[in-house]
């Protein structure tokens, strides 16, 4: 039974489904303590549970009016497939139209545009502001 709550996960639980993703090992190289204290400070989020197993989690960082950034989209690839990318990406988005936050944007892992772009979204312009800090 999939259950969907705005609650932040445990630690643990959250770096093993975040480690599903190959993110960390090949980026971020982050701890668990780290990772915990990064989702701590989120505006909003939804954790997917299969009974008591972590399976899914999105959440987003924003001020709440003006800008907000959807990101940690993670769905455990067993669970991949059955909609609830979909669902949790829906309960984002509503939670920022709630608010009446004005600009919504997400960072989006390679190869998924696709999903993304079904659910609304597009790539921005190469002419459109924003840029990266190379680190």
């Amino acid at each position: 039974m999939i259950i969907y709550q705005e609650a932040v996960p445990g630690r643990d639980e959250f770096f093993d489904l975040f480690s599903t993703t190959g993110w960390n090992e090949e980026e971020y190289h982050l701890s668990p303590d780290q990772l915990y204290q990064a989702i701590n400070h989120s505006w909003y989020m939804v954790s997917v549970y299969d009974r008591s197993s972590l399976v899914g989690y999105g959440r987003v960082i924003s001020d709440g009016v003006l800008h907000a950034l959807i990101v940690d989209m993670i769905v455990h690839p067993d669970y991949q497939g059955q909609g609830i990318g979909r669902t949790i990406l829906a309960k984002l988005i509503q939670q920022c139209q709630t608010a009446g936050v004005k600009d919504v944007q997400l960072f989006c892992a390679t190869g998924k545009s696709p999903f993304y772009e079904k659910c609304g979204f597009a790539a921005r312009p190469a002419n459109a502001p924003g840029m990266q800090l190379k680190v």
